[in-house]
């Protein structure tokens, strides 16, 4: 396994034309869109890259499972890519420039359909979901000493929010900006906030991840710090704006200093490939990743929830044809919605 450096995650926004116009362009093999669309699939690959998020992030480190996993049982060489997370691998794997990406529903909604704010209308149609993975909660959190003990109370301070182009640093202001905080928003990696915080440089992070987050639990050693989330009628108006969350509850038990649940909020996070990736590479791909569930739960506790009935989430991105036959295999029935043009399915 390789593990790619790059600063990929500052160029996420300001490059947005940028990807967008390559993936207008050819951008990979796809000579054709459209309803059943004739599409000239990729070689099966010897190497891969995996769009995961920053350093610090759940992204990251299952990322590294999923690449130790294909070395492992497909003789895959993988190489695990630090970018901006969910919205930019979204543009990455459009781009081509990515061979597998992990998202959220969210970033996967929007982009595919054209209807986020951050896609300027056009619509990222090469995308295509492959398997699910874990639920994606949002909670803050705070340093004891600022008084910080509930959302209410981040109005009008500086809170750190994820990096551009992930989940966080996407949704998070936007909730902010839905509930009035009128928040000073410091955008940067899991690892990065934790330092600041840490540091005393950063009162408060709001963040977007698989739980536990490993930055969190290295923070929560060395300083006191108040968790909370989002409930009741704020929830509701969240939800309300963005469909995708939905309620959930962080156990009492997922941070050692955590001493009660917590009610906030939540997103389904899925692995991605491009429309003309490999139908046989992707049906292998799906078939380890789901045979092999054991690997992944041992490198994240979140992934207990990549299971095969968890692509159901799922209703409005289309899937892949190499992972729609693995599916049907398992004999699971799957909404027409899903089936990608390129298939023909009515």
């Amino acid at each position: 396994m390789n593990i790619n450096w790059k600063k990929k995650a500052i160029a996420a926004v300001a490059g947005l034309s940028l990807v967008l116009t390559s993936a207008c362009g050819n951008g990979g093999s796809s000579e054709t869109s459209g309803e059943a669309a004739e599409i000239k699939y990729q070689d099966y690959p010897k190497t891969v890259k995996i769009g995961t998020a920053s350093q610090g992030g759940t992204y990251f480190i299952v990322g590294g499972g999923l690449a130790s996993l294909l070395e492992q049982k497909l003789d895959i060489t993988a190489n695990v890519e630090v970018t901006g997370g969910p919205v930019h691998n979204m543009q990455l794997t459009q781009a081509g420039e990515q061979d597998i990406g992990m998202v959220t529903l969210g970033p996967a909604y929007e982009g595919y359909t054209g209807s986020g704010e951050w896609t300027g209308g056009n619509k990222m149609e090469d995308v295509r979901i492959v398997f699910p993975m874990y639920t994606t909660p949002i909670h803050w959190w705070a340093l004891e000493k600022s008084g910080v003990k509930k959302i209410e109370d981040i109005k009008g301070q500086r809170v750190g929010v994820g990096p551009a182009g992930g989940t966080s640093g996407t949704y998070v202001p936007l909730i902010h900006e839905v509930l009035g905080l009128d928040t000073d928003n410091v955008q940067a990696g899991a690892s990065d906030m934790a330092s600041q915080q840490m540091d005393g440089q950063l009162d408060i992070i709001g963040y977007a991840a698989g739980i536990p987050i490993s930055a969190v639990s290295e923070i929560e050693v060395q300083r006191k710090i108040n968790f909370f989330g989002i409930e009741g009628e704020m929830r509701d108006k969240v939800i309300e704006k963005f469909p995708y969350f939905f309620p959930f509850t962080i156990p009492a038990d997922t941070y050692t200093t955590l001493d009660k649940d917590i009610e906030t909020i939540a997103m389904f996070n899925f692995g991605i490939v491009r429309k003309d990736a490999n139908q046989d590479f992707v049906y292998d791909l799906v078939k380890a990743y789901h045979e092999n569930h054991d690997m992944l739960v041992k490198t994240h506790v979140s992934m207990e929830e990549a299971v095969e009935k968890a692509i159901l989430i799922n209703k409005d991105v289309p899937l892949h044809p190499g992972a729609i036959k693995y599916y049907e295999e398992k004999g699971i029935e799957l909404p027409e919605s899903v089936y990608p043009p390129e298939m023909n399915k009515k």
